[in-house]
């Protein structure tokens, strides 16, 4: 068995990879870890636990919520709600623990768990291997130091997460939304009830689709992985603007009036604008990956801000924020980091903060976005590679100096080994599609002839 935590907890198909037994294991195992660790010392723990609307949800959050309570850690269940809710409610009930069981932006059959430190924040990597070595341990037969009696955990309902949640979006926009006219895509996941309510209470006019969760439909062909009926939808209800969530609402994508979509470096490219102008852009810097579009970077540089790039994942883009004490991150995904309102990536906030800067302006999503051009991006995936030899390969390093030769200042190259899979991405940009993908092929070939 490989290791269990990811880099965003652990996931897999629920009831196959993912089963009731291990999401009880881990949540006991987690109790006992944080326990060791002092975070339970001089009170009696509490833990939040949410989920997506995913059927599997029901089953693994009665799992988790029985393994915290056996542990004597007192649960309060939030029901369906977004992960950057259930982190913002770690944080602002007290609880010592967060749980949120959701696999964001995959299909249906999979599920994910995701635990959340006291204030909200993500366990330290050295915390996840610890939870996962007492669970392996256990799990051969050594038994659970366990509670009775008046030891065990009690569990109830927190009725108020939804109301908690948006009051604390509402409080932190900067301005009111009149006036403007939102499609929003709910991918029939996480937000589709808060989300909408935000966007209604902060004054907009919403149309929604995508919000009728069935437990089966997350993610079906909508929401920010499936941009088409989002798009339509936009033109058709003549709007200025859509905005895009996933599964679990960590990420938001957007739709300008025309239909075009707004990745995620381009809503960083904005809200970055907002909150120098704000005086909130610390540093004046963002965060963002080696992913982020080359136009991106030139339009960052042309601003007059500090782009720090990171390795791919949200998960290193925080961690240096947080280091560094920048206020804006994300990645090209749609997760999008406002750290002084938010632990972690949250699309309904990224889409209020987008859509008040459309409304404090009054220009329109597309000229706003328009202050960087996405340069033509080719990626290739080159399968059954030694992808441990891309960095010490002679005759690919010489392959990469003349790829970055011919494109010149206004292109890039990033070759990047899979973290799961024996391949290697082809990653080239130029000013130029064409260009860009002739130099993309022959690349590859070089992956190919020097890994193969």
């Amino acid at each position: 068995m490989g290791r269990l935590f990811g880099t965003d907890g652990v996931r897999g198909v629920a009831n196959a990879d993912l089963t009731a037994e291990l999401a009880l294991g881990l949540s006991v195992a987690a109790a006992h870890v944080l326990a060791e660790a002092g975070t339970f010392e001089g009170h009696r723990p509490t833990a939040v636990v949410g989920r997506d609307p995913r059927a599997s949800g029901e089953f693994l959050e009665a799992a988790v919520v029985a393994g915290l309570a056996s542990a004597g850690v007192d649960v309060l269940r939030v029901g369906v709600l977004p992960t950057p809710a259930v982190a913002h409610l770690t944080g602002s009930l007290g609880a010592d623990l967060g749980v949120m069981l959701s696999a964001s932006h995959n299909a249906m059959p999979d599920n994910g768990i995701k635990f959340f430190a006291r204030g909200g924040h993500k366990l330290a990597d050295e915390l996840e291997d610890r939870i996962e070595s007492v669970y392996r341990q256990h799990r051969t037969g050594e038994p659970w130091d366990r509670p009775t009696g008046a030891g065990v955990g009690r569990v109830r309902d927190y009725g108020r997460g939804a109301e908690d949640y948006v009051a604390h979006l509402l409080s932190v926009l900067p301005n009111r939304l009149d006036g403007l006219k939102v499609v929003l895509d709910e991918a029939h996941g996480a937000a589709s009830h808060v989300s909408p309510e935000a966007f209604r209470r902060a004054g907009a006019e919403v149309v929604t689709i995508g919000a009728d969760p069935d437990g089966l439909n997350i993610n079906d062909g909508c929401g920010s992985t499936h941009l088409d009926l989002l798009k339509a939808a936009v033109v058709e209800h003549g709007a200025d603007l859509g905005i895009a969530h996933d599964g679990d609402a960590d990420r938001c994508l957007a739709v300008d009036h025309t239909g075009t979509e707004v990745d995620g470096d381009q809503i960083l490219a904005v809200l970055a604008l907002a909150m120098r102008e704000a005086g909130t852009l610390r540093g004046d810097t963002v965060v963002a990956t080696v992913m982020s579009n080359l136009g991106f970077t030139l339009a960052m540089e042309r601003e007059g801000l500090r782009l720090v790039q990171t390795a791919v994942g949200d998960r290193y883009v925080l961690e240096e924020m947080k280091e560094r004490g920048y206020a804006l991150g994300g990645e090209q995904s749609g997760h999008v980091i406002v750290l002084d309102h938010a632990t972690t990536g949250d699309g309904t906030l990224t889409g209020l903060l987008l859509a008040a800067r459309v409304a404090a302006t009054g220009r329109r999503l597309a000229d706003l976005a328009g202050v960087m051009e996405r340069l033509p991006q080719v990626l290739i995936n080159v399968k059954d590679v030694d992808k441990s030899r891309v960095k010490t390969s002679a005759e690919l390093g010489v392959a990469i100096a003349d790829a970055e030769r011919a494109l010149g200042a206004t292109g890039r190259v990033l070759l990047r080994p899979s973290g799961t899979e024996p391949l290697v991405r082809v990653m080239v940009e130029a000013a130029d599609i064409e260009q860009a993908r002739t130099v993309a092929g022959q690349l590859a070939d070089a992956v190919k002839a020097a890994l193969g």
